[in-house]
């Protein structure tokens, strides 16, 4: 046994023992061994696993504390490599050392970590070892990533797909100058529309098409009534990173036509002993009153002890309200789905046990709660003298708007499962979203009170229980093949009613999803050519009962029902790397959702209706094709990709003269370009980028079979160019982007709607302290006056909605890491 593990103190004084005792052997052939390359094949899994199955089969002595890999997994290896570096491979990443013996082997120690180190992960911008020089001469390779939301242990370089993923580092910096993880994301990603600095994500698209939203793998979005608030449903203090998966999918199942977009939690402490981190920050607008006004502060411990892990937390934000450029207070939404003039509180916990060295147990549980502080009113602009709406002081009628978010989640990893990988994720999540209220003309019922008088206000509320499984193995017998098979659970159950009256506007319905699936990747060719694909089968069924719709859509009784229907959504794609740090890859990949259930039963004006009969409940079903290059060479990272995406029977945004918004289904076809540079300067520490996304969305609006009208900007994002500069010496970090969103015509859509396009700004410094860091972020560093872009691009003639972009806001934080 060739693989040396010692345990706790004992196991220390043990280490240095044979530590001294190898002096005294031969030498000459274990040197010999560790400097001969030959192949290696070792499956993903546990990282202690595979470093022992690494010994034993190139005879190398490897010394090291499982305590220390306890809980660390790692994506495999396979070609030609010397013991060094298959070991360099397999510790990528896992702030792991190895330090050579000087006989030919080597032991392993927890890794110091840098202060400042990079924090950006993504497959056109993977990182690169910056701890500690390669055990032994190699050519520069990127560290292996594993990306959670493509439920595989393959690294993303093996998947024929565009994947990025938003660091620790660099989402704190971001959530410093914007104040949200949805901005966040918008911010460093063109091909995301810019967000409404709403709470609503009405019209919020990557690539054209709605993303699906999830913590950990939980879906966060409601097929059944969709409320628009699921990305916004945990605090982003209590987020490591995000992965953001580009074009329909069906990886996570309903709901990813545009993507995914998985917000990853805090991860569990690896070290035994308390650690944790701190935040405090407080920001405002250019003249510092009172009312723009708005901090947080967050705290968050975690405590380690053998195979036990505790990690918990809490973060309060308060937000004031927005200026806009102008230094004019912006409107409040009539339905209050808003940011500003907001308290939230959240709660975060991990509990974790290692129940041996490739077996975890997590429970993860989360409340995430936003409510309006109800001290501010709308006041209507107007659009043909370019005056957008405002806000004044006043007292807001009924409960508070708000959104609140719970989740709980266990799951059980096992990486050496007969020779594989088994997942198994439960979850519970349950949502109200709570809107204003009014005196709508929808509301009102003359058997309750006289028409025009009748206040009332909406909430949607929403439970979910789910569940994913998974198992992946190398297939035994044919080389490189490894395969995946799952089942996916989930069980909605959603209602929306009025609040005030104790009314039912959408009546109680149950969603279920039961969904089987496969996955096959194929290395071949020593692993420079992959060939991938596979299958999910989606059987879906609603449950609606009988009820009777309000007053003002007749008081029609409707028979309920139980429509369904069944689809296999198929991807495949193939991988082609040529030479080191080149990648291009081709794909094709479907995706589904379903229309807004709930806006077409509450809307049911007709005498009879049966649903049965009467609900089309065909799904969206959008087809991603997709061709990319990558290039990861020396000082450059970049990447070049097109992508095609069409749906015959789509889902397209249309607003109504009231504001909210309705479905109609029709074709769609999307094209697009998505451009990425980023360049390490010969100047230290300084690196540039450049991003571009090119969009033309077209649909059939009068049902002629040709697609004779653009889609407008509540359904596609504008053209963007992204420049970014990071500059780190030392304790100093800084960064400068600016997003400059390109001016365009809708054809076929209203003149009025056209955007003028806007450039904005945004800075962030941050410098190291002897305890913690301190850091400035400006948003909007130029004060640019701005209408927003789906305010410019959406109802002509509603001048309620016609906001402005938030001014200047400056954002002064302190945060302690332990």
């Amino acid at each position: 046994m060739l693989v040396v593990k010692f345990k706790g103190i004992h196991g220390a004084a043990a280490l240095a023992m044979v530590a001294a005792g190898l002096g005294a052997l031969p030498t000459a052939a274990g040197a010999q061994t560790a400097q001969a390359a030959r192949p290696i094949d070792i499956p993903a899994g546990s990282l202690g696993a595979a470093l022992t199955q690494l010994g034993r089969r190139t005879g190398v002595m490897i010394v090291f504390d499982p305590a220390l890999t306890r809980g660390r997994r790692t994506a495999g290896l396979r070609g030609a490599y010397t013991p060094a570096q298959a070991l360099d491979r397999l510790l990528a990443g896992s702030g792991i050392a190895a330090r050579s013996d000087g006989r030919g082997g080597f032991t392993l120690s927890a890794q110091a970590s840098p202060r400042g180190s990079s924090s950006r992960r993504a497959v056109k911008d993977a990182p690169r070892p910056r701890q500690t020089a390669p055990l032994v001469e190699a050519p520069e390779a990127a560290e292996v990533l594993v990306v959670t939301a493509t439920r595989t242990s393959l690294p993303v370089t093996a998947l024929p797909l565009t994947i990025d993923v938003i660091g620790k580092e660099e989402l704190a910096q971001q959530v410093a100058v914007s104040g949200s993880t949805l901005d966040a994301v918008s911010s460093l990603l063109p091909a995301f529309s810019p967000t409404q600095e709403k709470i609503n994500v009405t019209g919020v698209r990557l690539r054209g098409r709605s993303p699906l939203y999830a913590i950990d793998g939980v879906p966060q979005s409601t097929p059944i009534r969709n409320d628009a608030r699921d990305g916004y449903t945990i605090d982003p203090f209590f987020i490591d990173r995000v992965e953001v998966i580009y074009g329909s999918n069906a990886l996570q199942g309903i709901g990813a036509t545009g993507g995914v977009v998985n917000q990853v939690t805090a991860r569990a402490p690896t070290r035994d002993g308390l650690g944790g981190r701190v935040l405090l920050q407080g920001n405002s607008a250019d003249d510092f009153s009172g009312a723009a006004l708005g901090g947080k502060v967050g705290g968050l411990l975690s405590w380690r002890g053998g195979a036990i892990d505790i990690t918990g937390g809490a973060a309060f934000e308060r937000r004031g309200v927005y200026l806009d450029g102008h230094g004019k207070r912006i409107g409040i939404d009539p339905n209050n789905s808003e940011l500003q003039d907001t308290d939230t509180l959240s709660f975060f916990a991990r509990v974790g046990a290692d129940l041996s060295d490739h077996v975890r147990l997590e429970v993860v549980g989360s409340r995430f709660n936003l409510d309006s502080n109800n001290h501010y009113v709308g006041i209507s602009g107007n659009r043909e003298q370019n005056l957008p709406s405002t806000s004044q002081r006043g007292d807001v009628p009924g409960l508070a708007a708000g959104n609140r978010a719970e989740l709980l989640s266990a799951s059980l990893i096992d990486s050496d499962f007969a020779g594989g990988t088994l997942s198994l994720l439960g979850f519970y999540n349950k949502s109200r979203t709570r809107f204003s209220g009014g005196t709508l003309a929808t509301f009102q019922d003359a058997s309750i009170a006289p028409a025009g008088t009748l206040f009332d206000q909406s909430q949607n509320d929403s439970r979910k229980l789910g569940g994913k499984i998974s198992y992946e193995r190398r297939v035994p017998g044919i080389p490189g093949l490894t395969g995946t098979v799952g089942f996916d659970a989930l069980f909605d159950r959603t209602a929306q009613s009025l609040i005030q009256t104790n009314r039912e506007w959408v009546p109680q319905t149950d969603f279920r999803s039961l969904a089987p699936f496969g996955q096959l990747n194929w290395a071949l060719l020593q692993d420079r050519l992959r060939l991938a694909g596979g299958v999910r089968y989606e059987n879906v069924q609603l449950d609606i009962p009988d009820y009777t719709t309000l007053a003002s859509y007749g008081s029609r009784s409707v028979t309920g029902g139980k429509p369904s229907f069944d689809r296999a959504l198929w991807n495949a794609g193939v991988i082609v790397e040529p030479i080191r740090g080149v990648r291009a890859y081709g794909s094709y990949a479907q995706g589904f959702t379903i229309a807004d259930v709930g806006r077409i039963l509450r809307g049911i004006n007709t005498p009879g209706v049966v649903i049965d009969n009467y609900l089309d409940l065909t799904p969206v079903v959008s087809t991603n094709k997709e061709i990319g290059v990558e290039v990861q060479r020396g000082p450059l990272d970049a990447s070049v990709s097109y992508y095609w995406s069409h749906s015959d029977l789509g889902e397209v945004l249309v607003r109504g003269d009231d504001g909210f918004y309705s479905t109609a289904r029709q074709p769609v076809d999307i094209q697009g370009l998505d451009l990425n540079v980023n360049v390490r300067t010969p100047l230290p520490g300084l690196k540039l980028g450049l991003g571009y996304s090119h969009i033309i969305g077209r649909t059939d609006t009068d049902g002629d079979g040709r697609l004779d009208a653009d889609l407008d900007g509540g359904n596609v994002s504008p053209d963007r160019v992204n420049l970014t500069a990071d500059y780190r010496s030392g304790p100093f970090t800084a960064r400068v982007q600016g997003r400059i969103y390109l001016s365009r015509t809708f054809d076929g859509q209203p003149r009025a709607n056209s955007f003028a396009g806007y450039t904005l700004f945004d800075t962030y410094l941050g410098y190291d302290l002897p305890v913690g860091q301190l850091s400035l972020g400006v948003q909007n560093l130029f004060d640019v006056y701005y209408i927003t872009y789906l305010t410019d691009t959406q109802g002509p003639t509603d001048n309620a909605r016609f906001y402005a972009g938030r001014g200047r806001n400056v954002t002064l934080g302190w945060n302690y890491r332990f």
